[in-house]
């Protein structure tokens, strides 16, 4: 059950912090919309042949089925590294994304977007620089998993670990739910640590 709930290109326009968030990140064209959508079982996040539509963070509330309030809250964050984009994506982060993953109290997880199919990025690892180095908690989510073979599979993230000796790594395909059990018991279990969230579960 999920609600979208705001949509922010301004640190102002961040909505009162109140549940545990969890942050979506990635290339413009890793699949985010996908995932967010494969997670809720519902089209929420608006998915596109053109990378990079999403120019704003978008907040949605997730209620679990049976529960009479929300208990998390998504925030899918503008792609990066896009050509036509990133220089003006890039000098947006200072305005509002930046602030958004250092000082967010709310924030409870990262999930940091790849695409399996693909060798590690620099732009992907100046991603997970920058959340080392802001004390974030985060995953590493290796979208498109469906589009390779077992042992391809394998050897990509034998590639990804080695790449990103510190994280944790979960093949994830939108296609064959493959991954989505694992991400939302990880996403389960940092909202129930979150201290903000102590006394709601």
């Amino acid at each position: 059950m999920a609600r979208f709930i705001a949509a922010a290109t301004d640190a102002a326009h961040f909505p009162a912090p109140t549940l545990p968030e969890v942050a979506f990140l990635g290339r413009s064209n890793v699949g985010k919309s996908s995932v967010i959508n494969s997670l809720v079982g519902a089209k929420l996040a608006r998915t596109s042949s053109t990378p990079g539509r999403t120019r704003s963070i978008n907040f949605f509330e997730i209620r679990w089925p049976g529960k009479p309030r929300p208990e998390v809250i998504f925030a899918d964050l503008p792609g990066y590294g896009y050509a036509k984009l990133s220089r003006e994506i890039s000098q947006e982060w200072p305005k509002f994304i930046e602030p958004y993953l250092n000082e967010r109290p709310t924030l409870a997880l990262c999930l940091a977007l790849v695409d399996v199919n693909v060798p590690p990025q620099d732009s992907d690892r100046h991603l997970l620089d920058f959340l080392n180095a802001s004390g974030r908690d985060f995953l590493l989510i290796a979208t498109k998993s469906d589009r390779l073979s077992n042992n391809r599979l394998r050897t990509a993230l034998n590639i990804l670990a080695e790449a990103y000796p510190t994280a944790i790594v979960i093949p994830f395909s939108a296609k064959t739910q493959a991954g989505r059990n694992e991400v939302w018991n990880q996403i389960r279990q940092r909202a129930a640590e979150f201290p903000a969230a102590a006394s709601q579960f």
